[in-house]
This record gives C-alpha cells, sequence and structure tokens, in this order.
C-alpha cells in the first residue's frame, strides 16, 4: 500500500487504489535500529520521505507557556469548567522545570491541574511537578552563604536535567569547564536520582 498506493479488499480480487499519507512519530533513532536490524529497512526507506526533527520541549522554553495556555485552553473546554488562568510562580515554575516526558508531560499537569483546581488562577502545587513554592519565597529566610548554596545546589540539578545527565552538555550550559561541574556536583553530592525537592 505505501509504495502502490492498491491493495486487495480481504477475500477479493480487484485492486482497490487509495490515496494516503503516513505521518509517524517516534522517539527512537530509526537509522541506528536499520543498522541494528531492530527495524525493517526497506519500511524505513518507504516512510522517510520528509523527515522532522522535534527537539524535546526543555530545549524550546519560549514554547511551554503558549502550550501550556493552549492545554488549559482545550481542558477547560472539554470538562465544562470556568475560566482560569495560570499565577504568575505557576508560569515561573513550568518554565523552569525539564519536562522530562515532553509535551505529553505538559499536557497531563495541565489536565491535573483543571482537575484539581477551584480557584481562579492555578498555582504550582496544583500542576504536580515538585517544589510547588517559589524559589525565592523558601530561601528568603535562610542565611546568605546558605541560600547561595542551595539556589546553586538547584541550578546544577537543572542544567543535569536538562542535559539529560551529560557533563559535557551541562558545561556548555552553565559555560563552566566540565572539569569544574564535575568536582561541583562531587562536592554537593549530585547525582542522577539524588536531585533535591
Amino acid at each position: 500500500v505505501l509504495q502502490d498506493h492498491e491493495f486487495p479488499r480481504v477475500g477479493g480480487t480487484r485492486l482497490v487504489r487509495v490515496n494516503i499519507r503516513v505521518i509517524a512519530a517516534t522517539n527512537k533513532d530509526l537509522k541506528r535500529a536499520v543498522k541494528e536490524r531492530t527495524f525493517r529497512e526497506d519500511l524505513y526507506f518507504r516512510l522517510n520521505v520528509v523527515n522532522l526533527l522535534l527537539p524535546p520541549l526543555r530545549d524550546r522554553p519560549e514554547d511551554i507557556i503558549p502550550l501550556a495556555e493552549y492545554f488549559l485552553a482545550r481542558h477547560m473546554r472539554e470538562m465544562k469548567k470556568r475560566k482560569r488562568s495560570f499565577s504568575k510562580s505557576a508560569i515561573k515554575t513550568m518554565r523552569c522545570y525539564a519536562w522530562p516526558g515532553n509535551i505529553r508531560e505538559l499536557d497531563n499537569a495541565i489536565a491535573r491541574a483543571v482537575v484539581l483546581g477551584v480557584e481562579e488562577e492555578i498555582s504550582p502545587d496544583l500542576l504536580g511537578l515538585g517544589g510547588g513554592k517559589d524559589e525565592l519565597d523558601e530561601i528568603d529566610n535562610l542565611p546568605y552563604h546558605e541560600s547561595l548554596d542551595r539556589f546553586g545546589t538547584r541550578i546544577l540539578e537543572q542544567a543535569m536535567r536538562r542535559s539529560n545527565w551529560s557533563q559535557t552538555k551541562a558545561s556548555e550550559l552553565l559555560g563552566l569547564q566540565r572539569t569544574y561541574l564535575s568536582r561541583l556536583l562531587k562536592q554537593k553530592g549530585i547525582q542522577q536520582g539524588t536531585e533535591s525537592s
């Protein structure tokens, strides 16, 4: 069907012509899968007419809020909920979050907030992303060095998450030497799975 645009019906002998376009998405490297023989090469070449690479949401921070507003409007309409908006701290939380689950995670977070929320404004805790409190409020009553240390730790953790725990990418993101970043991570005891909340 993909190549000849025709097929016989089950039990039939006459070919039926179709005019179709297949749009498919994957999070796998199909070229590598073809080389490893885990994906059929002939199917790859039939499907791979136009290839669009969509970077992860964490690499497109300018898209987060417009997408969130779209999902909010859609979920409010579907669930027949009254109009709501995001609080400033919710917007800040969404912009700072690494979104490991990409757009699906954003969509689910907004759906959760619409279902659980009763206030006019959606707060960070309704999004279920962890750390509902505004970071600046949290360190407000701490001594200077402790505030700086805690904020620095969060910056390092976020950079590591955004770079998928690649020290090379995180060091480029932060503008630090990789060896210095490695020392900082060791000093603060930061490794994958040990992020502070």
